[in-house]
């Protein structure tokens, strides 16, 4: 959730009940210097792929299965070695960093006009570990490949790299998330 300022920066100094400060703590400086200016590009970017993406707007719960015929069940989650996470992954100790799969023909919602939803298939990669981790890509078929949409790795997200096939790595830099999507 965005507040107003959060997406140039301001912090309120940690203060997060500062409605009856009226000083420099809540007021909003729309004097924009690169790094406020390189967040602001990286918010828009995110809101703009999120609205692009009905699969990241879902109006209703996952069910952990395929949902009319699809590829891949609705929803995935995967350990850096590319396998699905299982209970023991859950509960232990030391994961630092997992996979979201996210099926775009998988959608159990429908449009005004009562048709299926589609959006493409996205992988979230999330490492919390101090280190960088090279995670390896799901390869559901046969020739599946990955092309990179976020990474915040880079001031704006955006990263340049080239398709990635299933069973590939991508390295994942430290506390970064990156999406990738599943190439058609």
């Amino acid at each position: 959730m965005l507040t107003g300022g959060d997406e140039i920066g301001r912090t309120q100094q940690g203060n997060n009940n500062a409605y009856c400060q009226d000083n420099e703590l809540s007021w909003l400086d729309w004097k924009l210097d690169g790094p406020d200016r390189e967040l602001l590009e990286f918010v828009r970017y995110v809101i703009a792929l999120r609205r692009r993406h009905p699969v990241l707007r879902r109006q209703k719960f996952f069910f952990g299965r395929r949902i009319r015929g699809s590829e891949v069940k609705d929803l995935s989650w995967f350990r850096p070695d590319g396998h699905e996470m299982t209970d023991e992954d859950w509960s232990n100790g030391f994961t630092r960093c997992f996979g979201l799969r996210l099926a775009g023909d998988a959608i159990a919602d429908v449009d005004p006009q009562g048709q299926a939803i589609m959006d493409d298939t996205l992988m979230l990669l999330v490492n919390a570990y101090r280190e960088p981790i090279d995670f390896v890509l799901p390869a559901h078929r046969r020739g599946a490949s990955w092309d990179v949409v976020l990474d915040t790795r880079t001031a704006n997200g955006r990263r340049r790299h080239r398709a990635l096939k299933g069973g590939e790595r991508y390295d994942l830099a430290a506390r970064a998330l990156a999406m990738l999507r599943l190439a058609r």
